[in-house]
């Protein structure tokens, strides 16, 4: 009986240690898979949420490139913050390019444009300090259907990632925005999963195509 009520605290204590760091998992994951197998330094370091995760090909999409995907999923700015010295650091790219953005948006009505790129300069501040010859690349926040009803925030909050970037030395932005909408302007719902949050393998074509000329040798 004892046992049994000192597994179940066990159980209660490990649960609540997760819910205080959010994603740990996939930082774990990250972690092992460098110890199994070092990953090259100089590399493009591609970060943010589930549009880059679930790029599973990604790197057989630029074979002239060696991509690092530490992107995971249902990530934020903020998230990409918290855990900078872990996604990003250890690998010193020569190039970051970031999808994020969208998830802070639908995480919340009260989060603002302009929340939104007081951290987006935040975590510019943080990559273009610790690695200042790198190029940072940012690709817009995208068109999904099931998120249409934040296309205001996303064409403003691009614009004003743009504007920043267009300031900035080494940076370049990659729109994405305009290829994933049809004749009518509105989402290609052709081009995503039957969640119509993310894309199916015509939807990463589109963004192939966009981000290839960015991408440093």
């Amino acid at each position: 009986m004892i046992k049994k009520i000192y597994t179940l605290l066990l159980l209660v204590l490990i649960g609540i240690l997760g819910f205080g760091q959010p994603f740990i998992n996939d930082i774990n994951r990250f972690k092992e898979i460098d110890k199994q197998n070092p990953t090259q330094k100089n590399a493009i370091l591609f970060i943010g949420s589930s549009s880059f995760t679930m790029w599973y090909d990604v790197q057989e999409q630029f074979p002239e490139h060696t991509i690092i995907n530490r992107a995971f999923g249902g990530s934020t700015l903020e998230d990409q913050i918290r855990y900078f010295e872990d996604v990003v650091l250890p690998y010193n790219p020569k190039q970051i390019v970031i999808y994020c953005g969208e998830n802070d948006f639908a995480a919340s009505d009260t989060v603002t444009v302009k929340t939104v790129m007081q951290r987006f300069v935040k975590l510019y501040s943080l990559i273009a300090t610790s690695f200042p010859g790198a190029k940072i690349s940012y690709v817009s926040m995208k068109p999904s259907p099931s998120r249409w009803h934040l296309a205001e925030k996303l064409v403003t909050g691009n614009k004003n990632i743009k504007e920043f970037l267009e300031s900035k030395p080494n940076t370049s932005y990659i729109n994405i925005w305009d290829g994933m909408l049809n004749d009518s302007r509105l989402p290609n719902t052709s081009i995503f999963l039957d969640d119509m949050l993310h894309m199916n393998a015509n939807g990463y074509k589109i963004w192939q195509t966009a981000i290839l000329p960015h991408l440093v040798n």
